[in-house]
């Protein structure tokens, strides 16, 4: 099936969807039920086919809600392998939460699944929670906009990305455990030799941190980088008016790349977290990990212009992006490498340090604490929570509505960004050092690095809680958040 959405995924303005033209009410109507479909389809990367997987909604890939719409969903699965999606950024009924046989089995080929809950507001996605099918593109954004989106003069702009390899996800995961990935190229290792983790509260970690240490970036070279489905050959070009402003709303779907998001020549503000209201920060560079979501604000020149938004490979060449251009402006062609590397992602997380809360979780004391301990390693090739893979893991527990604090310890080389389902988090320290941080569902975790989040125990249910690069993933990192009664 060719992609229906080769244009991308973009709300121009506050009536159109602009891969289709579609005016939103032709496909929000209110509460009626939307149909969403798990199929195959093909896409054009720099002249070659890649048979991927996808999510094909009304009008193109992905879901838009508008305000205080229900999720209303039809799920069919028009794949010939069996799946289930995940609302990621969502806190649906356990039972709707899409983790294969917990508590429900996955979609057979041919079957349909309804789904009804009341969603959260922002810039969320969906996926298989199955990495290789992941891994295989089976993943769109899913916006639910409030009524200051719609009422806002501004112009809403989507941008998805992703990693893509020819070669099978089975293929793609043999090369990465004998160590062929071609993430031992460049860009993969980082020094972390000097870094100043001491002023964050460190202590011993902080001595630690001055001895000549490095860390993995990439274990695996993917064949391209896409945001929108297209790489920087034959970028979207997105509409704009000078002295236009713009909601960038930025998705990593990816199944195990960081990227910095650059700016260029635009003023920008980051003004939400995986969905969540932040106070707004200045800056022209912000980065995000797999999983996570960034909401940009852009204020655009006045003259005719082109301006490239970036997504930058962290610690390597690579780049992909979206072009945004005015009436009448020269679009130059951009280099799929950048001049040099880009640095590692937040190391010492001085970007997450930056980040707090318009709405956070609330003072209140913890009434249950965990210790959550990351580690592993890239020969062998294993990846843990708490020193154990999925299926001889330790749940963790809480109580239905207790105060908990779970404090992510990372031991290991690589960075993780941690998810959970069904609940967000705020971030309430970092290392020694406690803060009224962002609010989120997913927060990346440097090498020996500590963050802490705080979180009310939700639904009485087992949820999971895992590490969203997917190849970790797929070797067992995650483990169960179990809320009782």
């Amino acid at each position: 099936m060719k992609n229906l959405s080769r244009r991308g995924f973009l709300a121009g303005g506050a009536a159109m969807l602009a891969a289709t033209q579609l005016p939103f009410s032709a496909f929000a109507q209110n509460n009626n039920v939307l149909k969403l479909s798990a199929s195959s389809r093909t896409l054009d990367i720099n002249g070659r086919a890649a048979t991927v997987y996808g999510l094909q909604g009304p009008s193109g890939q992905g879901l838009i809600l508008e305000p205080e719409q229900h999720f209303r969903v039809d799920l069919t699965n028009h794949l010939d392998v069996e799946t289930l999606i995940h609302w990621h950024g969502q806190i649906p009924p356990n039972e709707q939460d899409g983790v294969p046989d917990m508590p429900m089995p996955m979609l057979k080929p041919g079957e349909m699944r309804s789904y009804d809950f009341a969603p959260q507001p922002g810039t969320h996605w969906m996926h298989s929670h199955v990495p290789m099918q992941e891994m295989q593109l089976l993943a769109a954004p899913l916006i639910v906009r409030r009524k200051e989106d719609v009422t806002a003069d501004r112009q809403e702009v989507v941008m998805f990305l992703h990693d893509l390899s020819f070669k099978t996800p089975q293929e793609v995961m043999a090369e990465i455990h004998t160590g062929h990935g071609g993430g031992g190229g460049h860009g993969s290792m980082a020094s972390m030799q000097g870094m100043n983790h001491g002023s964050a509260g460190m202590g011993n970690m902080g001595h630690m941190m001055g001895m000549n240490m490095e860390m993995d970036l990439n274990d695996y070279d993917w064949d391209a980088y896409l945001a929108n489905d297209r790489t920087l050959h034959d970028p979207e070009i997105v509409q704009v008016e000078k002295r236009g402003h713009v909601r960038l709303r930025i998705i990593n779907a990816s199944s195990a790349t960081t990227f910095w998001i650059d700016t260029g020549l635009v003023t920008a503000r980051l003004v939400a977290t995986d969905g969540h209201d932040i106070q707004p920060v200045a800056g022209k560079r912000f980065g995000l990990s797999m999983g996570q979501r960034l909401d940009i604000e852009l204020d655009l020149p006045a003259e005719t212009g082109a301006w490239p938004i970036l997504a930058l490979r962290e610690g390597a060449r690579e780049q992909t992006g979206i072009i945004l251009a005015s009436a009448g402006a020269e679009i130059a062609k951009i280099a799929t490498d950048a001049s040099e590397d880009a640095p590692a992602f937040d190391i010492d997380l001085s970007q997450e340090i930056q980040l707090s809360a318009i709405n956070g979780v609330g003072q209140r004391q913890a009434q249950t604490t965990h210790m959550v301990m990351l580690g592993g390693s890239m020969d062998p090739y294993v990846w843990t929570i708490d020193n154990a893979v999925w299926g001889k893991h330790k749940p963790l527990h809480a109580k239905h509505g207790e105060r908990v604090e779970l404090m992510f310890h990372n031991m290991s080389m690589m960075g993780h960004p941690m998810h959970l389902h069904g609940h967000t988090f705020q971030v309430v320290g970092i290392n020694a050092r406690r803060l009224n941080g962002a609010r989120r569902d997913t927060v990346y975790v440097p090498p020996m690095s500590m963050v802490t989040v705080a979180l009310d125990a939700g639904e009485a249910a087992s949820w999971m809680l895992h590490c969203h690069h997917m190849p970790h993933l797929e070797t067992g990192m995650m483990t169960e958040f179990i809320v009782d009664a």
